[in-house]
């Protein structure tokens, strides 16, 4: 399974040499996945630091952030349902500026000793929305401080100490997940301030609704386009040597990140200001062109590509089964075809075993895309040329549907390592035993993981202690009992990460800063594996 660039339509013969293979333009990093790997110097740097400059660098943040929580306790009194008088009075001006002031102490002493910025921000006036990406860490913050715009937030937030009291200062829009009408209002809320004349601080949105790599922009939620007024992009950029910033949700965790960036001697962060984008007519009537509009502007501010990759992605590079997605894995653009097509996974999964007998059925006969496109029952079209290349890597036109049923499996229950193994060994097995040869088991695992090229021999030969020259599910699973761990060992150990690992905590919000509130959005509701707000 490999992702190949796009060219001529036309499937080449596998001998001819002739006409171009048809490409499929590869989406780069998996977007979900930050490695971060320290050189020998660079972990003797911070071994340093942290005897010296950490401790000094956290006590003085945490001094910032008492400091300030007076002035916005008493600044944040009152019905924050009331309309700011305009103009502010003298004393909120004033707390305005010392919390300004003390916020962006507290970022200098953290080493982020220049913001570089870019371009002017609009007035409220202007543009009542800022939608910020790439949405990349909880460091993302330092243009709420250094503007105090509003942010929408879950309910919770509120409650948390000190912290609570900063973010009802900045009169954010709160959504609550246990009310189900809440992204309603949350809407109505942001098109009642956004209609105000500027009399509300403006807001700010973090589009994508979760944190990424930076690598590319993924899909914008429609939910701050909904109220079709204009609205100011503003683009995030962090040129630093060492990425110790980037917080994504599978690598360093919280905790890490602010450890490794307060052990670096200074952090470089530029805001850009970009034009005030209006919509048009038809965008103001089409939340998801409004949002795919921006987000092509802000791609090529920052010279990054967008792909369709969205929230519920994250599941599969966060999927809590035993065998973990390599960064450069094709199941993300395999999940981002499956929708394309009209297919939802989590209807798809009850059908597995009906694809799987359909697949055994051929015994290994591989079938051309006209095939292909009957055995999934959608008509032909290029996101199923473009799935149908995928599985393609001979460039032959032909495809073993085993492997799609495999990557479908993954990709229907991604948690659930051992479900997907044993309907392969289900699918290859010999008859009678069900047992498989390596190169089956090689083909199993590439499908499972998304990769064109994987070593299996030392796996393979660990499980098979009889030296029989084949293995059952079984055996397999005996050995991953013995063995939880054994894709780290055995498949791609140089991949370990420095501390890295994938991050199960158990708080269920796509966004650090910006909790999504589109109405139509009802992923939500369900329990995958989120991140630490």
């Amino acid at each position: 399974m490999r992702l190949r660039g796009r060219g001529p339509r036309a499937f080449p013969a596998c001998s001819s040499g002739a006409g171009g293979t048809r490409r499929l333009a590869p989406p780069g990093r998996n977007p979900f996945v930050h490695e971060l790997r320290l050189g020998a110097l660079q972990k003797l740097q911070v071994a340093f630091m942290t005897l010296t400059l950490f401790p000094i660098r956290l006590l003085l943040a945490a001094f910032m952030m008492l400091l300030a929580w007076p002035l916005a306790l008493v600044a944040s009194l009152g019905p924050a349902e009331k309309e700011p008088e305009q103009p502010p009075a003298l004393w909120r001006r004033l707390v305005d500026i010392l919390l300004k002031a003390i916020m962006r102490a507290m970022w200098f002493a953290g080493g982020f000793h220049h913001v570089a910025v870019k371009g002017r921000q609009a007035l409220p006036s202007e543009a009542a929305i800022l939608t910020l990406a790439p949405h990349s860490s909880y460091f993302d913050a330092i243009p709420v401080t250094m503007t105090m715009s509003s942010i929408v937030m879950k309910a919770e937030s509120r409650d948390i100490p000190i912290w609570g009291t900063l973010i009802r200062y900045i009169r954010p829009v709160f959504v609550s997940r246990s009310d189900q009408d809440s992204r309603r209002r949350t809407v109505e809320e942001i098109k009642r301030r956004a209609q105000s004349g500027g009399k509300w601080p403006q807001i700010m949105i973090f589009p994508e609704g979760t944190c990424t790599n930076r690598t590319c922009l993924i899909t914008f939620k429609p939910g701050a386009f909904i109220p079709g007024v204009p609205v100011q992009p503003v683009v995030l950029r962090y040129p630093n040597r060492l990425d110790t910033i980037t917080w994504t949700w599978q690598g360093p965790g919280a905790l890490e990140i602010l450890w490794l960036t307060l052990c670096q001697l200074h952090n470089r962060v530029e805001i850009e200001f970009l034009p005030v984008y209006r919509p048009s007519a038809e965008e103001r009537r089409d939340p998801a062109l409004f949002a795919a509009n921006v987000r092509r502007v802000m791609a090529e501010a920052l010279g990054v590509s967008v792909t369709d990759y969205t929230f519920e992605d994250c599941q599969l590079a966060l999927a809590g089964g035993q065998l973990r997605l390599p960064p450069d894995s094709c199941l993300l653009e395999f999940a981002r075809l499956v929708r394309g097509l009209g297919l939802r996974p989590e209807k798809l999964e009850k059908d597995l075993d009906k694809y799987s007998e359909r697949a055994t059925g051929k015994r290994g006969e591989k079938v051309g895309l006209a095939e292909f496109s009957a055995y999934l029952q959608v008509p032909h079209s290029d996101v199923l040329e473009d799935m149908f290349a995928l599985f393609d890597e001979g460039g032959c036109g032909e495809v073993d549907l085993r492997e799609y049923v495999v990557a479908l499996s993954v990709v229907c229950r991604p948690s659930q390592t051992l479900d997907t193994i044993q309907l392969a060994f289900k699918m290859y097995g010999a008859p009678g035993d069900g047992s498989i040869q390596e190169d089956h088991l090689a083909r199993i695992l590439r499908a499972a993981l998304g990769v064109a090229e994987l070593s299996v021999t030392d796996l393979f030969r660990a499980i098979d202690q009889e030296e029989k020259g084949r293995i059952s599910f079984a055996d397999f699973q005996r050995f991953t009992e013995l063995y939880p761990d054994f894709a780290e060992e055995y498949l791609y150990p140089e991949q370990r990460p420095f501390h890295g690992c994938a991050q199960t905590p158990p708080t269920l919000t796509p966004n650090g800063f910006c909790t999504d509130f589109s109405p139509e959005s009802s992923d939500l509701d369900k329990p995958p594996c989120k991140k630490l707000d």
